[in-house]
């Protein structure tokens, strides 16, 4: 029986990784790369720096384009399901033309793969399709919202107040009703804008646990918004691409 593992490896620091981690890598004889084109080359990069400090067995890496993505759908929920289809083809393609009967291999996803990734839903896919029979095994990785927490010495959660995880295409039709904190994950608009001078304080990385890592926090003014949209844009500029993430909060008593 072939096997798959989704190994989480952290946000961005090799260091990131945990002992099981490290440990199924180890097993693996083929890993898969989707390649999302020249200006995302640093995350292959990070990828394979990866696999050269802790992996000490020979194996193969095979990579295949990752399909194209409609960023400005009519119909949001439909484009993603029509990616999510053509990203599941190619797994299918890749475990069936590169991972012979009894061998392991392995996608390596950043962060965690429970947290807002596709990679579980999309080997899942492969299952249904029956084409290809493989046992598969997820492995946690520490997740952006946790490296951001960390990065930013505060907590998650204030004492007994709630904590929410969105979008901000989410965000933008309103604040959470009962919650305090708020993690907002693929957020291309800056959508914090909506709320300078409500009160609340802001947590922001991009890039988190890599050399490009940029921080920024403290209350949510005119002036740090219109400093984080600056670095933001002069970064994402400068690199291609850019993965950050920030925690809203309101404080206790507000």
């Amino acid at each position: 029986m072939r096997k798959i593992y989704a190994i989480g490896i952290g946000a961005g620091d090799p260091e990131h990784l945990t002992v099981q981690a490290i440990d199924r890598l180890n097993r693996v004889d083929v890993f898969f790369v989707l390649d999302k084109g020249a200006e995302k080359a640093d995350l292959v990069r990070l990828r394979q720096e990866i696999l050269d400090r802790f992996v000490t067995r020979e194996y193969r890496v095979v990579r295949a384009e990752d399909p194209p993505r409609d960023r400005t759908p009519a119909d949001y929920r439909a484009a993603v399901a029509d990616w999510h289809a053509a990203r599941a083809a190619v797994y299918e393609s890749l475990i069936l033309s590169s991972l012979g009967p009894g061998e392991v291999g392995a996608f390596l996803v950043w962060g965690d793969p429970s947290l807002y990734d596709s990679t579980i839903a999309l080997i899942e896919a492969v299952l249904v399709r029956g084409n290809v029979a493989f046992e598969y095994e997820v492995v946690p990785g520490i997740s952006s919202i946790s490296a951001l927490a960390a990065r930013h010495r505060t907590t998650m959660n204030q004492i007994g107040r709630a904590v929410q995880l969105t979008t901000g295409r989410r965000l933008a039709s309103g604040w959470p009703d009962g919650a305090d904190d708020v993690f907002v994950l693929l957020d291309a608009h800056t959508t914090f804008d909506r709320y300078v001078d409500e009160g609340l304080h802001i947590f922001w990385g991009a890039y988190l646990g890599t050399p490009h890592e940029i921080l920024r926090s403290g209350p949510l003014t005119p002036a740090l918004a219109e400093d984080i949209r600056r670095v933001r844009a002069e970064a994402r500029e400068r690199h291609g691409w850019i993965m950050d993430t920030c925690l809203l909060r309101r404080p206790a008593g507000e």
